[in-house]
């Protein structure tokens, strides 16, 4: 339980002109979703602002709250609320970042297991940790989230105040994941350590239908995709794609029965509770597409997507037949198509996965940025990522070089 609402922004990590003044809420229902999705999300962001996603399903305050009213955080999960919010003198929310106190490491996809193993080694509790993320979600996106027209110094002011958090609680350790490269780059200058992983995605070259794609595949790979396209579908399988007033709860029911038994048999924990997509099919229907595989008049398989300006989300995806190559038709290819034909500039299918390779998708790598109370344990922490950054950009391009597009003469 937290005890105090109010953080220190302490003078000799925080200088600015500005003054500014630093809390936590226990709960986004504390926080008006206007205040908090004009930092989340601020309207009128370019390309090049927003770093290539204009609008982030995943930190807006309606996917965000969904998480909390469906109790698939807080509680026993491990998972607890303690967004940060920066007011200026007026009150106004300028900067908030979306935070959680963790007993455990899990629901993150960036893996500190042997962080915590060691740390605990030195005498000390590794949990609670302060985590800034979009809990269950490997996407990358804003996490320093600041409004356009906030006072300078706002950004610094919600670094401040998650070391005021940290210290608050007692926590060994703050982790910001899946940060895009304008929020890596300000936590690494402000004394963080940078860690990077690599994903899966597709990008549209602005291709002009799905065979326009395949037609810059090589030889092999293309007539790959086709023929897994006509075993998955057969002569008995269609697709319905569902947005908006589309999804009824029916269509939730059928998708959260695929999500339990995909959930126990690979993670044997799932994460989200089914209240939590009634809560989004009502608050935030137009950011959802679901890819639903039919046949003999049910559904048999799916998979849900979230849809943001810029960017196709994949997030979940079940199944309660067995098919061959279904997994990648309702999750990888339908997606591709949607994205083309409705212009999103790419597809992210969710973390891990090197066969998506073989399908289109390209790597790319994500970013996150750590810092330790114990100052010896994050100089060891930081050596470490030194040779894993340089591993994993080898990693890269080596995926590169294999990739299956055709050369080009």
């Amino acid at each position: 339980m937290l005890r105090k609402s109010r953080l220190p922004l302490d003078p000799l990590e925080f200088m600015t002109p500005a003054r500014f003044s630093a809390r936590y809420v226990e709960s986004l229902a504390l926080v008006a979703a206007e205040a908090w999705d004009s930092c989340a999300n601020p309207p009128g962001l370019s390309e090049d602002e927003a770093c290539g996603e204009r609008h982030n399903p995943f930190v807006s305050h309606a996917f965000l709250l969904a998480l909390e009213q469906s109790k698939s955080v807080g509680g026993r999960t491990g998972w607890s609320s303690a967004h940060v919010l920066i007011e200026d003198e007026a009150g106004r929310l300028v900067a908030t970042a979306p935070a959680y106190l963790k007993s455990h490491s899990m629901g993150e996809y960036v893996f500190d297991h042997s962080w915590a193993q060691a740390f605990e080694q030195t005498g000390a509790p590794y949990y609670p940790k302060v985590q800034v993320c979009a809990p269950f979600t490997p996407v990358t996106g804003r996490r320093l989230l600041v409004a356009r027209d906030a006072p300078v110094g706002a950004r610094d002011a919600l670094v401040a105040a998650l070391r005021g958090l940290r210290k608050a609680v007692g926590a060994s350790s703050i982790h910001v994941t899946f940060a895009n490269e304008a929020d890596s780059g300000a936590l690494t200058k402000a004394g963080f350590a940078a860690r990077t992983g690599e994903q899966f995605h597709f990008l549209n070259e602005g291709y002009a239908d799905f065979d326009a794609f395949l037609a810059a595949l090589a030889s092999r790979k293309r007539k790959a995709i086709k023929r897994e396209r006509r075993e998955a579908l057969g002569d008995d399988v269609t697709i319905d794609l569902l947005t908006g007033s589309d999804i009824k709860s029916e269509h939730w029911d059928s998708f959260f029965a695929f999500y339990m038994d995909t959930g126990s048999r690979k993670w044997g924990r799932p994460y989200l509770k089914r209240d939590f997509f009634d809560l989004i099919g009502s608050s935030m229907p137009e950011r959802v597409l679901l890819v639903m595989a039919k046949r003999d008049g049910r559904h048999i398989a799916g998979a849900i997507n979230f849809l943001g300006d810029d960017a196709i989300y994949g997030r979940n995806w079940g199944a309660i037949e067995e098919r061959p190559f279904l997994h990648f038709e309702v999750c990888y290819y339908q997606a591709i198509e949607y994205a083309i034909r409705r212009g999103y500039k790419r597809v992210e299918a969710g973390a891990q996965g090197e066969h998506k390779l073989a399908r289109g998708y390209r790597p790319v790598a994500t970013h996150s940025a750590h810092e330790f109370a114990d100052a010896r344990f994050g100089a060891a922490v930081r050596d470490y990522l030194i040779r894993e950054r340089a591993a994993v950009d080898e990693q890269i391009a080596d995926y590169e070089a294999g990739l299956p597009f055709r050369r080009a003469d």
